[in-house]
């Protein structure tokens, strides 16, 4: 967020701040439904090496897709004396935080679990629904 205010000229006034809450609550949804595709994908049977890169792959579309949405969204924003510190704010940091959550989260998610190439695929559970 801090290069794309300093990019075009804007300062991080309260408004700005208010763009980045709203951000930070944009880049968590997208952690979780990634993580909880992850978690579905194992629940299936799939090994968790297999489960990390379908579900990053399955959810590439969507996440891309809902922040390029937002970020093209708020280009008329920009003009504004009043909320243009916010869009430039929001531009910014949604861009590169689902850069970060495509890439970066599913390499901590492997890293933290210490997930393994050729670890054994675990047996199916079933879940049923009531």
């Amino acid at each position: 967020m801090a290069p794309a205010l300093l990019l075009l000229h804007m300062p991080f006034g309260f408004v700005a701040m208010l763009g980045t809450i709203a951000m930070l609550g944009i880049i968590m949804r997208n952690s979780v439904i990634l993580l909880d595709q992850i978690e579905q994908d194992i629940l299936a049977g799939h090994t968790r090496f297999e489960a990390i890169i379908g579900a990053t792959v399955r959810r590439f579309r969507p996440i891309t897709l809902t922040a390029a949405a937002a970020v093209l969204a708020l280009i008329p924003l920009l003009r504004s004396n009043f909320f243009g510190p916010m869009a430039a704010a929001l531009m910014g940091g949604i861009t590169v935080a689902t850069i970060l959550t495509l890439v970066y989260l599913p390499a901590l998610y492997a890293l933290w679990f210490r997930i393994r190439r050729d670890e054994p695929a675990p047996k199916p559970v079933q879940v049923f629904a009531p």
